[in-house]
């Protein structure tokens, strides 16, 4: 089906059924997110939140995120779009019969909040680890959950309001790194028509307000620190204030020239996080990813970006509790010199019949 230049996968259409049957009229629902939310993630439980509560009324709703807002942009448009969004040690999840899970997966939770049982799982993230749920809809080949949730709300055909519009387009710009990640037709189509109804400036203005002046120190921490290995640059910045800040670096490097991914990594509470950015091209972040720390951590992504979390206990095991620039820098490299020999393996029997060694 086509709605506004907007084509309904049957997938859509046969999950938007199963959600109308499992909602009852004014139920209760708590929309939950895993992390720091970002605007993907925020804007496609705004459009769960509208779908259900014009089709079938809701007696009550929470936005639920693991972890508090951090980014200054995300803090500005979140206060915009006249939201508030909860810690999970706030809200009583068993007051609510359904939870949503967006933009995540149960596995990432990890056994602290393994409990959590959502009824609604959304996502297009590469499915990962042994779970169900009564509505699962994962589709890892689109760039953004809100491309997704644009043809749900076209399925229902629901009054969409301005500032939902706004958000989903900004959802699909920032997850999509304005296209020039890994993105489909379907992306674009949804992002295209959002432009019609969008607040266009209201965006340009949060997109210019990215970096709080006290970053500037992780940035010249980089510059004195940053490794380079052969095509890559890779980055321990010591503690920092959130994981927000790895991100950043990562970006930033990713536009010098002659590079093609970035590893940056950082002590965030009793976390290690490492963010891996690249151009989607010669590299696959997401499989790097796996390769180098999924045995240690969890996390994923896609071609040109992932992250990985790793327990400062488990780091601290693989490192002999020495976490000196140096030594860190060791155990990054040596990691990624692990994947590196896996992708000449991988080259040296391709087309061999051989790939499955």
């Amino acid at each position: 089906m086509k709605i506004k230049s907007v084509s309904i996968k049957k997938e859509t259409e046969s999950n938007f059924q199963k959600l109308m049957e499992m909602v009852q009229t004014n139920d209760s629902l708590a929309l939950l997110m895993f992390g720091s939310p970002d605007p993907d993630a925020i804007a496609s439980a705004m459009a769960l939140r509208e779908i259900l509560q014009q089709t079938k009324g809701l007696a009550k709703s929470v936005f639920v995120s693991t972890e508090p807002m951090i980014r200054q942009q995300n803090i500005e448009f979140v206060s915009s779009m006249h939201l508030r969004i909860h810690l999970l040690n706030q809200v009583d999840l068993n007051s609510y019969r359904l939870i949503a899970f967006l933009d995540a997966q149960p596995s990432f939770l990890g056994n602290k909040l393994n409990f959590i049982k959502p009824h609604i799982v959304l996502d297009h993230h590469p499915r990962e680890g042994q779970w169900q749920a009564q509505l699962e809809d994962v589709r890892p080949n689109y760039g953004a959950l809100s491309s997704i949730l644009t043809e749900y709300l076209l399925c229902a055909r629901v009054k969409i309001s301005r500032n939902l519009h706004t958000a989903l387009l900004y959802g699909i710009k920032t997850d999509t790194n304005n296209f020039d990640r890994d993105t489909i037709f379907e992306d674009i189509s949804a992002y295209t028509y959002h432009t019609k109804y969008a607040k266009m400036r209201f965006i340009r203005r949060i997109e210019l307000n990215q970096t709080p002046e006290r970053f500037l120190k992780y940035y010249n921490h980089a510059y004195h620190r940053m490794r380079r290995f052969h095509d890559r640059r890779v980055c321990f910045l010591g503690n920092v204030e959130s994981a927000d800040v790895c991100v950043q670096i990562a970006d930033f490097y990713l536009r010098l020239i002659g590079t093609y991914y970035v590893v940056v990594a950082g002590v965030v509470d009793d976390k290690f996080i490492v963010i891996f950015r690249g151009d989607g091209y010669r590299h696959d972040c997401g499989a790097i990813a796996q390769r180098s720390f999924g045995l240690i951590g969890k996390g994923g992504g896609h071609k040109s970006a992932a992250r990985m979390e790793i327990s400062l206990e488990v780091l601290n095991e693989k490192i002999n509790g020495d976490l000196s620039q140096r030594n860190v820098d060791n155990f990054l490299f040596q990691s990624l010199k692990r994947e590196q020999k896996h992708d000449v393996f991988r080259n040296k029997y391709k087309n061999t019949g051989k790939e499955h060694l």
